[in-house]
């Protein structure tokens, strides 16, 4: 029995859930809407503020498929209601991000500032030079551009500059020694 899978998700107030042919669902909620298509071999039920998801059969694909469209669904009604947030930080001398307008500009050791622009449903906001905080309602999207702004500059070993997730702990490795 799948632990995830079979835990009812309560939906809260202000939040309206939609069902549709095909399991296809949308979430409304205070901070946007979000939709999405899931698998027709699972049975999706909502009954007044819960949603629960039931799978046909015990074999392989359809426990996976349990789990899986639970925590999504999950996802969702927390994503409209709350939202979901990254944080990233600059480590490094000269490593410094601003925002300029929806631009988001850094300077990160290259010969020239590397501009990024927010893709629709995201938004990024730098509260100082060395900190980012990317938000959003699509779990998905807002770790997707955080993992995009990361690729730009990955922590590296020996000195630790890069840009890291909040609380990341980069391993530090020794140098190289010279001959005596």
């Amino acid at each position: 029995m799948s632990r995830i899978g079979v835990k009812p998700i309560t939906v809260p107030a202000g939040v309206e859930v939609t069902i549709a042919e095909g399991n296809f669902i949308t979430v409304k909620g205070p901070k946007g809407t979000l939709s999405k298509e899931f698998s027709n071999e699972l049975t999706i039920k909502q009954e007044e503020n819960t949603i629960t998801v039931e799978r046909p059969t015990n074999n392989k694909k359809h426990r996976s498929l349990h789990g899986l469209t639970r925590t999504l669904l999950d996802n969702m009604v927390v994503g409209v209601t709350t939202g979901f947030e990254k944080k990233l930080e600059l480590v490094g001398v000269g490593y410094r991000a601003q925002k300029q307008g929806t631009k988001l500009v850094m300077n990160l050791g290259y010969s020239h500032p590397v501009e990024m622009e927010d893709p629709e449903g995201i938004t990024v906001e730098a509260p100082n030079q060395t900190e980012l905080v990317v938000k959003g309602i699509d779990k998905q999207l807002v770790g997707n551009y955080a993992a995009k702004i990361r690729d730009w500059r990955k922590p590296e070993p020996y000195k630790g500059k890069g840009i890291r997730y909040a609380g990341e702990v980069v391993r530090r490795k020794e140098g190289k020694t010279g001959k005596k």
